[in-house]
């Protein structure tokens, strides 16, 4: 199989297995995505979708969460780790948004950006889950599956980022990272992965990564 032929296949087997692909992290608007995706740094999205509601139960949009002191939200988001990181950036990205926005998510990388606590990532993932702009958030699945299968180096994210932009159709790219993801946490995963189970890293993946995983599988028998 060329890299064509590979993408191809890929592209066809996550519609297969994803035709209604579900957004991860729950949310009303591009506001409380883009609180959600900045809390779910280094926590998990089932914990996340846990405390959002009661975050938001208080606050649901940047007028309300700037009455609120930086303290008390750290103490509603506790649960989801680093809370005093991400309760400054909350308090402080809303005022920036009420200051310089008209209490609105921006719309571009460089806006988003430039809020606190606001990474490429978060802003990749608020663009294209919130306002349907392409864009292609990687996550550690998505770092890992792109490796896996041979179609970047496995450098750094950035690099891993060009590269699915470069092989991937532009209008699949919002697509495509949500079904990435979802097939990583089922069929692919880091720890407890089954070979037999992950039919594209079977068909597709890199000689070095499945020698790995047969020399590994042999020691335990």
């Amino acid at each position: 199989m060329n890299k064509a032929e590979k993408v191809a296949f890929i592209i066809n087997k996550l519609e297969e297995l994803y035709p209604t692909i579900p957004v991860p992290l729950d949310h009303k608007d591009p506001y409380t995505l883009l609180i959600a995706v900045l809390m779910s740094a280094q926590s998990t999205d089932v914990r996340v979708n846990q405390i959002t509601p009661l975050l938001f139960e208080r606050a649901d949009n940047p007028y309300d969460m700037v009455r609120l002191s930086v303290d008390e939200i750290r103490e509603i988001i506790k649960p989801v780790g680093l809370s005093p990181m991400k309760s400054k950036g909350i308090h402080g990205l809303s005022q920036i948004l009420i200051d310089k926005h008209k209490g609105q998510v921006p719309q571009t990388y460089e806006e988003l950006e430039e809020l606190p606590a606001v990474g490429h990532k978060t802003a990749a993932v608020v663009l294209s889950q919130a306002f349907g702009i392409p864009a292609f958030p990687v996550d550690t699945h998505i770092h890992r599956l792109m490796y896996r299968w041979n179609l970047t180096n496995g450098k750094n994210v950035v690099q891993t980022e060009k590269d699915a932009k470069r092989l991937f159709p532009r209008e699949k790219w919002n697509d495509l990272h949500l079904q990435i993801i979802w097939y990583g946490r089922e069929y692919s995963p880091a720890r407890g992965w089954d070979l037999e189970k992950d039919i594209i890293t079977k068909t597709v993946g890199r000689k070095s990564v499945l020698n790995q995983y047969a020399a590994t599988k042999s020691k335990k028998n």
